[in-house]
């Protein structure tokens, strides 16, 4: 436990604008909060009598230390007050639970043969940007369309190129892309081509019929119907884009129009999007945490997250109330935005016709998923919750299980997965592949794994590294019994650490039916001493982190198996080395799609030429 006097530290403490962060005794933040003065906001938190609601008493509770960071403004505050929640997500943040961003069409005109592309992050560079949408199908759908009209490359090739070797790609094979790669457009031919690309993104459409209309003709009267009905389509779909697509054009009337709806604990705020006086799109958004916070208070909280991490800002947004401290968040978002952003609270007419309609959605949404985000809350977060109790661990909420996978010892590989809150955190996975042990040993695998997994995150803490091996459990979960939890025990001592280590224990079906832990088994049927549901939930939260254990660790043996069976192959293929090898592992997924290629597409793969296609071809197809 570090050694931590809070009250002297409190003492410590500036009176200046900053930021604080709340550890607990696993140094996992709980809270992060923006303060005018330092001194006098922290010590609000610990001073006795101080009036708190009961969650910021919980959360008092379980803080074993904190640290602040000085800022020189406000406006500097708030900006890294957002980037810590966004990056920490602390569970008692008021949070925005739909971290969505919006894709933006790029044309990077200050290329010499420009492409279309979508991006999410639109980034100060001489780019156009036409955007944001809220589906990025029809985005892609989009690009697609100008591809197939205006033959704009999308590969990301420097170009000019002087590699003589270059081969163009599929798409110029199928007539969407004119080769400027081998010098098959000039560039002033291809400007043209984007002049009008700009202009149909710009919301004029009649080039692009035009042409599409005279190559249709020109089609039908060479007879090609085929090809004429293709053209027929496609003019087809430039006049079925139901929005006009704006480009980013700060001058043009543009607003975000926001609604919230409450009910209890549930918060969702809508947000409906209009550009150029025309609704273009709309989303709503769950917010956590929200059952001790005002309207205000929320409302300022979705700003900050939504805003903080979408690139595009209006220059009008419309509220039913105005958010707390407004004249500060005005200030970061004109700082964002490069112009001046301006709150408003409609009274009259169409403007407040739309706040209220807004709210309306977020009622609806309310009512529609009330029911659906209270089970799936006993599913996750209230089965963690329930499992915490029966381990006896409060507050409960990262556990990290183990597996080893191998077939006689053949490529042994380790698994680690995460749960968080109920939820598999997908992002924290993480493979091992064992590199001191011959043989099927999986104690002495699972030794290698833990180790490696926990002197990593020490390291990572040492540095002020924030990465997935930095975070560490509540409790480990280990797929074997009493071996497995002595070997986990062991290599956590050697290492310094105090973590709890859980077994689970199967039945004649290799179904876990209940825990190992501290030397006695606990039996799923008693993980909550409230409804039988409870109890259920945990055994399902279980099984399914036992389930998703198990797949990983077999997928990534699978993936190694794969690999080797497919190079131990190509390894015998006259005339390909080491580089054409990895190009072909890289370019093919599997041996089936490798075999399927024809001379031709094999002698397209980089690094290969015709010779050595038709090498591999060859040995491929030979009887």
């Amino acid at each position: 436990m570090r050694d931590f006097d809070i009250h002297a530290e409190l003492a410590k403490l500036p009176s200046c604008p900053g930021v604080y962060i709340m550890h607990d005794a696993g140094d996992r933040i709980l809270y992060v909060g923006k303060a005018k003065i330092l001194k006098r906001r922290v010590s609000q938190y610990f001073r006795e009598g101080s009036k708190l609601s009961p969650k910021i008493r919980r959360m008092v509770s379980q803080v074993n230390w904190f640290e602040y960071i000085v800022v020189t403004s406000e406006l500097e505050s708030l900006v890294l007050e957002n980037n810590l929640i966004k990056e920490n997500r602390p569970p008692y943040n008021t949070l925005l639970k739909d971290d969505k961003t919006y894709p933006f069409i790029k044309v990077t005109v200050d290329e010499p043969f420009p492409r279309v592309i979508l991006t999410r992050k639109q980034e100060k560079d001489k780019a156009r940007y036409f955007g944001p949408f809220t589906n990025g199908v029809s985005v892609g759908d989009t690009i697609e369309l100008l591809r197939k009209i205006y033959h704009i490359r999308t590969c990301n090739r420097p170009l000019p190129s002087t590699d003589p070797n270059l081969r163009p790609c599929l798409y110029h094979q199928i007539g969407q892309c004119d080769a400027p790669c081998i010098g098959g457009v000039s560039e002033e031919a291809y400007a043209e081509q984007v002049a009008k690309v700009l202009k149909f993104l710009g919301g004029d459409y009649s080039d692009g019929i035009a042409y599409l209309t005279a190559r249709m003709t020109e089609a039908s009267e060479a007879l090609a119907f085929e090809k004429a009905a293709e053209f027929r389509d496609l003019i087809g779909r430039v006049k079925a884009l139901s929005q006009v697509q704006h480009a980013n054009d700060k001058h043009l009337d543009e607003r975000d129009i926001i609604g919230m709806a409450r009910d209890g604990e549930h918060c969702v705020v809508q947000i409906f999007f209009e550009r150029d006086g025309k609704i273009i799109g709309r989303e709503h958004y769950h917010m956590q945490e929200t059952a001790e916070k005002t309207d205000e208070e929320i409302l300022a909280a979705f700003l900050t997250q939504f805003y903080g991490g979408t690139p595009y800002i209006p220059k009008e947004i419309m509220t039913e109330i105005l958010p707390e401290e407004s004249e500060l968040l005005e200030t970061w978002l004109a700082e964002k935005r490069g112009m001046p952003v301006h709150f408003r609270v409609p009274k009259i007419g169409d403007k407040e016709r739309l706040v209220r309609l807004a709210k309306e959605n977020a009622r609806m949404v309310v009512a529609k998923d009330l029911e659906k985000i209270t089970r799936e809350e006993a599913r996750t977060i209230g089965a963690m919750r329930a499992l915490g109790d029966l381990l006896e661990i409060p507050g409960l909420r990262r556990v990290e299980s183990f597996d080893i996978s191998n077939i006689s010892g053949f490529h042994s590989v380790g698994s680690m997965v995460v749960f968080t809150d109920g939820r598999a955190r997908k992002s924290d996975y993480r493979k091992f592949r064992i590199k001191s042990v011959d043989g099927p040993d999986d104690y002495a695998s699972m030794r290698e794994v833990l180790t490696r997994r926990f002197t990593h995150g020490l390291r990572e803490r040492e540095d002020n590294t924030l990465s997935a091996f930095a975070a560490f459990p509540d409790v480990i979960l280990m797929d074997g019994g009493k071996g497995q939890i002595e070997v986990a025990e062991e290599v956590l001592a050697e290492l310094g650490l105090s973590i709890p280590v859980c077994g689970m224990v199967k039945d004649d079906r290799h179904r876990t039916r209940g825990l190992y832990f501290r030397g006695k088994e606990l039996a799923l049927s008693g993980a909550s001493s409230g409804a039988a549901g409870a109890s259920a939930e945990v055994a399902a939260l279980v099984t399914r982190i036992q389930d998703e254990t198990h797949r990983f660790a077999i997928e990534y043996h699978r993936m190694l198996r794969s690999k080797e069976q497919t190079k131990s192959v190509l390894d015998d293929i006259p005339g390909i080395g080491p580089s054409r090898r990895r190009a072909l592992m890289s370019y093919y997924k599997s041996m089936a799609e490798l075999r399927e290629a024809t001379e031709e597409e094999l002698a397209g793969v980089p690094g290969m030429n015709k010779a050595a296609a038709a090498s591999v071809y060859a040995f491929l197809h030979a009887e």
